[in-house]
């Protein structure tokens, strides 16, 4: 008895030679796009010569907030704004100030916001406990009604009399 062997794929052939082709773009895609991403970083005339003040400025952005962005540290955001700032950094980091002496700077200029991680403050903890003390109010605020109108008794049951002047109100018959 003579088998006819199975084949691999019940796909047509275009199919599977376009999935392939897909699969391989991709992982070229992926292999190139990493290296690459590096480059896109460092504006090279933004760099220090010196590695060690470079690593401790870009230590220092790290920190900044870039204002365009709001999301990203003025190192990791291309905005114009956040070049400049990178660049006020190094010129600070140059002139052999220290980064507590940076940092200050910028804050006495852009404000507290400038920050990704603003200093513990009476402000910023209020900050960040409001959203816990709001939903401890309203978890005991909700506790309180239900334990009231769950200790409140129901009503007594209606009498004859109240039955009888309730069915000549509503004009219905409660014999029926």
């Amino acid at each position: 008895m003579i088998t006819k062997p199975v084949p691999r794929s019940s796909a047509p052939p275009a199919r599977r030679f376009f999935s392939r082709l897909a699969a391989g773009l991709l992982a070229a895609f992926c292999l190139l796009a990493v290296p690459l991403y590096g480059l896109a970083v460092d504006d090279p005339s933004e760099m220090l010569s010196d590695p060690r003040a470079e690593a401790r400025a870009e230590a220092i952005g790290a920190q900044l907030r870039c204002l365009v962005c709001q999301n990203e540290s003025i190192e990791d955001s291309s905005a114009g704004l956040a070049r400049d700032l990178r660049r006020v950094v190094r010129e600070h980091v140059a002139q052999g100030e220290s980064n507590q002496q940076i940092m200050q700077w910028m804050v006495s200029r852009y404000g507290n916001f400038i920050r990704l991680k603003p200093a513990l403050s009476l402000g910023t903890i209020m900050l960040w406990s409001m959203p816990a003390l709001a939903l401890l109010l309203g978890c005991g605020a909700a506790f309180f009604f239900y334990r009231r109108h769950a200790a409140t008794p129901p009503p007594p049951p209606l009498s004859d009399d109240e039955k009888a002047r309730l069915a000549r109100l509503t004009g219905k018959d409660d014999r029926t």
